[in-house]
Parts: structure tokens; C-alpha cells; sequence
């Protein structure tokens, strides 16, 4: 005899399910949903993700997440293995897990970072981070103007937009911005406060739409935190871990920073983890007491198998140089595609490895592209910080079928669009 097991849910209609969302979750959420097509995605694997009616997606979009595309076999092998072992840990009991994941992520970070603390997401990284920072005596924090590091209230205050910050005041105190990529601007603060700051920087600026400071900026924002005994924190929560074609996106320069922050492409798109790695002297208290700052869940067994699941299948299949690789084609041909027809509608196409934006010079096609790109059966990304800007972020996995159908798509799509922004030439 047969026994079919019956699904843990049954899943509701889309009708069902706005309901649903209108009900328990947010209305704003479910309006969303609806005017980016009223998609309901029950599935993925690798470059793809499927909806309830079977339509396939290629996922150029999730924010930085998937560089090792949905369910890589390495990623679910660790955590299929882990999750019918032992998927959470008591915390009071050492766990084999944790151990391994941390020198996983010390044996592929810049030198001198040898101790992790390991979170859910990016800004409970940097909330760690903040906290690290204030054992240190840094309790004036520099960011970035149009950075983003996250919302919680800690994250918040260094993320530098008001329209995010403004319902929340006060935030943290003592906390400036300084603009992105301006070092004089920078060490004009930073001799303000000397010994007492600790600086929050992005390699490139993700949510601010693909922003990329001029060559040696990262390096003179080191230089100068050492001129004036500041410490020096880089978010690479989404540009590290191969996304710009390098394993980090302060690799490049040499830069060693205090504290490194790590996230979304660490957890293999499979299971949420983030982390802060940091040099042994500025994690001494964390390093003394264990309790000092704690999470139920940082650290699960089942996390830590998917980063280290993340780690180990970026470096078999070399995803980070094919990163490098498809980020350099693809920036070349959807550039030419883009520019082909929107012409100087599109201010700038830009990118550095598989974090690629397009900048129009007016608000409306951004997200008028954006919409017709899902039509059209690719997911793209906005940008939090910047409505100029639609942003791809594809994963390392894309096949070359998979590079014709984004072209094709991308084609299509301006080719709808672009008519409506672009000038209609005077008759003769």
C-alpha cells in the first residue's frame, strides 16, 4: 500500500492570498505585489524562480542574495545534512557548527580579521558592529550620505536617507554623514574627534544605485582612519563574497579594516545568516565575555551549515571569477541594448561585477523598466536610495542560455518602453 503524504499547507489563490496580506500583514506590501504583476512565487532553482502558474523568472533581482543562484547542491547538501542532525543548539553545550563556520569565513576574509560573531541579517551585523565599536571607546559614528546599512534603530542612524530615518527620530546620538567618496570631507570630521570615531563605508554603494567611488578611495578612507585613531568598518554585506567579482570589495586596495560585515550571500540563499568578523584587539571584550552581547538564535547549526555551504561552492565552481566574467559581458551588452534606445534618456550603465545599475536623468523609467522587465520574465531590483536607478544583481550560476534570454528580455523591454522618454525628432 501507498501512502501519499499531503502537503504541510495548502497554498491560497492569489485573490486568497492578497487578502491574506491585506489582513495580517501590510496593505502597502500587497499593493506592491499586485503592481509588480500579482506573482505568486512558490519556487526556484538556480538562475530561476517559478510562480504558482508555472511561469519561470530569471532572478537577476533579491537584493545580492542568490551569487550562488537558489538551492545550489553544496548549499542544500550541508543543510539537509544538518537539518536531520541537529538544526538548533541548546547554547550551552559547544556545537561543532559555529567553529567551523567561523574559520570557513576567516579563511576567506582580508588578513588580520580572525574572530566572527555570527547574526540573522545584515543590520543585526551592524548593530554587533556598533556595539563592538563601544567597547573601544568609539562612540562617534561616521557613515555615509545615501549609504545604506540597514533599519533597526542602530543601522538606521548610519543608514544615510532622511525618508527612511524621519518617522524614527531621535535616533543615535553623535552619529554624521559625510559625502560618499569626498576623503577631505572625511578627515575634516574625523579631526574633530580624534581617537573617539569608528567609520562605516561601502566598497560600492548598492542602494544608492550602484554608486562607485573613484580608484583609491577605500585605501584614503583607511589612511585616514589610522591618521586619526579611528576604527574602520566595511559593510560588505552585499558586495562581498564574490558580487563584484572579487572575494571583497575592499580586496582590490589592500584594505584592512577593523571590523568587516558580512551578509546575504553568505547564507547560500537558503538559509538567513550575516556576521562581523573582526581583528582579535578590537574583539577583546566580545573575546572576554561571552555574554556581553547574545541571540537566541545567532549561531544555529542550521545557519551555520548553509554559510559554510555558501563558502565551500564558491570556491568549487569558481563562482567568484565567474562573476568577474559575466559581470564584465553583461555590463558591455545590456549597456549597448540600454543605450541603444533610450539614448540620452540613460545617464550612465555601470557596475563592477554582478552589481550593475542603469541611470536614467529623470525619474519614471527606472521603475517604468523595472515593471516591464517582470513582463517580460526577468526580475530586476530598485534602488532604496536612489528611484534613477534599477539595479541587476544576478547570480555566478547564469548559463549562456540564460544570458540570451536576459539580453532578448532586456531588448524587449526597452523597446516597449523607451518611445515614451526619448525625444521624437523634428521633421524636416
Amino acid at each position: 500500500m501507498t501512502v501519499t503524504t499531503p502537503p504541510v499547507t495548502e497554498l491560497p489563490d492569489r485573490e486568497a492570498l492578497g487578502r491574506l496580506y491585506r489582513a495580517r500583514l501590510s496593505k502597502g506590501r500587497a499593493t506592491l505585489g499586485e503592481m509588480f504583476g500579482g506573482h505568486v512565487e512558490v519556487a526556484s532553482e538556480g538562475a530561476w524562480v517559478t510562480t504558482a502558474e508555472g511561469r519561470k523568472f530569471l532572478n537577476c533581482g533579491g537584493y545580492g542574495v542568490f551569487i550562488t543562484g537558489a538551492k545550489h547542491p553544496t548549499v542544500m547538501r550541508h543543510v539537509r545534512e544538518q537539518l536531520e542532525s541537529h538544526p538548533v543548539a541548546t547554547r550551552l553545550f559547544t556545537e561543532p557548527q559555529i567553529a567551523l563556520a567561523a574559520e570557513a569565513l576567516v579563511s576567506v576574509a582580508p588578513p588580520g580579521l580572525e574572530r566572527v560573531h555570527f547574526a540573522g541579517s545584515g543590520a543585526e551585523a551592524v548593530e554587533a558592529a556598533i556595539k563592538v565599536a563601544r567597547t573601544r571607546g568609539r562612540t562617534r559614528l561616521i557613515s555615509m550620505t545615501d549609504g545604506y546599512h540597514g533599519k533597526t534603530m542602530g543601522a538606521l542612524s548610519l543608514t544615510g536617507k532622511d525618508v527612511f530615518q524621519d518617522p524614527f527620530r531621535p535616533l543615535l546620538p553623535s552619529v554624521t554623514h559625510v559625502p560618499y567618496g569626498d576623503v577631505e570631507a572625511l578627515r575634516k570630521e574625523l579631526a574633530g574627534c580624534p581617537g573617539e570615531a569608528c567609520v562605516f563605508v561601502e566598497p560600492v554603494q548598492g542602494e544608492a544605485g550602484v554608486v562607485i567611488p573613484p580608484a583609491g578611495y577605500l585605501g584614503a578612507v583607511e589612511n585616514a582612519c589610522r591618521d586619526y585613531g579611528a576604527l574602520l568598518a566595511v559593510d560588505e554585506i552585499q558586495t562581498g563574497l564574490g558580487r563584484l567579482g572579487t572575494w571583497w570589495g575592499c580586496g582590490p586596495e589592500g584594505v584592512r579594516p577593523d571590523l568587516l560585515l558580512v551578509g546575504k550571500g553568505l547564507s547560500g540563499g537558503v538559509v538567513p545568516v550575516s556576521a562581523v568578523i573582526a581583528t582579535p584587539e578590537v574583539f577583546g571584550a566580545f573575546d572576554r565575555d561571552p555574554y556581553l552581547h547574545t541571540s537566541t538564535f545567532s549561531g544555529a547549526p542550521l545557519a551555520m551549515a548553509a554559510a559554510r555551504g555558501a563558502i565551500a561552492a564558491l570556491r568549487e565552481d569558481n563562482l567568484v571569477g565567474r562573476a568577474r566574467v559575466l559581470g564584465e559581458e553583461i555590463l558591455r551588452v545590456v549597456g549597448r541594448i540600454v543605450r541603444g534606445h533610450y539614448g540620452t534618456a540613460v545617464r550612465e550603465v555601470r557596475g563592477r561585477g554582478l552589481l550593475l545599475g542603469i541611470e536614467f536623468a529623470e525619474p519614471g523609467p527606472a521603475g517604468d523598466l523595472l515593471i516591464e522587465l517582470i513582463q517580460h520574465g526577468v526580475i530586476a531590483n530598485h534602488s532604496l536610495n536612489s528611484h534613477l536607478v534599477l539595479r541587476l544583481t544576478p547570480p555566478a550560476v547564469l548559463t549562456r542560455g540564460d544570458l540570451d534570454f536576459l539580453y532578448e528580455a532586456v531588448d524587449r523591454a526597452c523597446r516597449a518602453q523607451a518611445a515614451r522618454y526619448t525625444p521624437i525628432p523634428e521633421s524636416g
